[in-house]
């Protein structure tokens, strides 16, 4: 019998045999399938994606942790939980009136001249709290120094800013605008998934203002890596020709609307820590408060996974309705049960509602938004929500004083109710012109 003969394998690792008047091949490279990459990989693929991302992130993740901070700070300290609502309640109700002026600035002269200074300032603010609460100052120095951190810029929005400027002029940009809108909203709920988790943990394990300083470390760090990618930046336009985004139609019916739905996020995290607390729980109101956000996050990143369907006006009444229907779970475990593990179980299904209705909101407001005036647009929003957050906040403080902490649960509902009403009662056609079309 003849021997078999061989030959060299290729560098493509495929061997080559010859019996008789047989010739056997084999592929022995591993057996891999390309597949296209995904939307979240194709958006990150962009040239200083990354880069831009990760520093708004590091900056992002204080703001789920100052406001619950400050609530265990000043209720450990103070003793009083309508105090601790009543001072956030006021730095958010100053951050609302400030913030808009602030994006102004930044759409004018560019994110790296204005954001960094008014971080800054507002680190300073927060540190005075810090201080004000641990050497026992008098409460109004609390509202003082609560209200200096008002210049915090709005991370969010100029992050939404970029991608715009990203995309702007691809023929796939309405659907890649999508993915970034989500996926912005995802990198929310994270960060106020990990935010109150890590202040709690700060706060009851090391001492009640740690969650404060550490966070004021995280928000200076980040802006600075974020604001020095200029490569993303958007162009500054210092004599926009396009008029405030407050006037042009079509804005301030959402503007509604957000205040109504930042009055649910408000109370349900006094309301939640509260309830907590009276459990014997405290540490564990992080925890809690978590679970909504990431049921939220999770539900974030599959809506921009998928095409949507029909225009974002359709979409928005039912979207609210549905975190409105899912709120009555949170309100009804507290009720009936008065379990901590279920509450947080029936949070976690709720928060699934919360990023759809947040990023049909947000590419409501981009594609609304004039030229040139994206970040003041987007910070009108977050200002809109800011407000309902403070009024959300001050209502489930007093409610858990007055009331019970389980008796408090219908605030966020009651929030979320009215917002379902002024989505289906006022006039959401889009706006004419070109605050009407897309900013992609």
């Amino acid at each position: 019998m003849p021997q078999p003969t061989y030959e060299r394998p290729s560098s493509r690792t495929t061997f080559l045999a010859v019996t008789a008047d047989t010739l056997v091949a084999a592929d022995f490279g591993p057996r891999t399938r390309r597949r296209p990459p995904g939307p979240y990989r194709r958006l990150l693929a962009l040239p200083g994606a990354r880069a831009f991302t990760i520093g708004n992130l590091m900056a992002r993740l204080p703001m789920g942790m100052f406001s619950v901070s400050a609530v265990v700070m000043i209720a450990g300290t103070r003793g009083s939980y309508a105090l601790a609502g009543a001072v956030t309640a006021t730095g958010l109700a100053a951050t609302a009136l400030v913030a808009p002026w602030t994006a102004r600035l930044v759409d004018r002269h560019g994110q790296a001249r204005v954001a960094l200074p008014a971080t800054l300032i507002a680190a300073l603010g927060s540190l005075a709290l810090l201080l004000c609460v641990r050497y026992g100052a008098p409460a109004w120095t609390l509202f003082a120094a609560y209200a200096a951190t008002a210049t915090t810029p709005n991370t969010g929005g100029m992050a939404r800013a970029r991608w715009a400027n990203l995309l702007k002029g691809r023929k796939d940009a309405a659907d890649a605008l999508h993915t970034a809108n989500s996926f912005e909203q995802a990198a929310d709920e994270l960060c106020f998934m990990l935010g109150p988790v890590l202040a709690a943990f700060l706060c009851t394990a090391l001492f009640p203002e740690a969650g404060t300083l550490v966070g004021v470390v995280l928000l200076v760090s980040g802006m600075l890596l974020f604001t020095a990618q200029r490569s993303t930046e958007p162009p500054a336009r210092p004599r926009p020709t396009a008029k405030a985004p407050f006037r042009v139609p079509g804005i301030p019916p959402l503007l509604v609307v957000c205040l109504a739905m930042g009055g649910v996020f408000g109370a349900m995290e006094v309301v939640t820590i509260a309830f907590a607390d009276a459990q014997g729980h405290r540490a564990a109101a992080g925890v809690v408060l978590a679970l909504q956000a990431a049921g939220s996050c999770a539900a974030g990143l599959l809506y921009g996974a998928m095409k949507p369907a029909g225009p974002a006006e359709h979409r928005l009444p039912w979207c609210v309705a549905a975190m409105t229907a899912l709120l009555t779970l949170p309100l009804l475990a507290a009720s009936l049960t008065g379990s901590l593990p279920l509450l947080a179980l029936t949070l976690l299904i709720a928060g699934m509602a919360t990023a759809p209705t947040m990023v049909t909101t947000m590419t409501l407001v981009q594609h609304r938004t004039p030229e040139g005036r994206l970040n003041e647009g987007m910070t009108l929003a977050v200002t809109g929500l800011l407000g309902g957050i403070a009024c959300g906040s001050a209502a489930g403080g007093w409610t858990v004083e007055r009331l019970s902490p389980t008796a408090a649960y219908g605030v966020p509902v009651t929030a979320a109710a009215v917002a379902l009403l002024l989505t289906l009662a006022l006039a959401l056609a889009p706006a004419r012109g070109s605050a009407g079309r897309p900013r992609a």
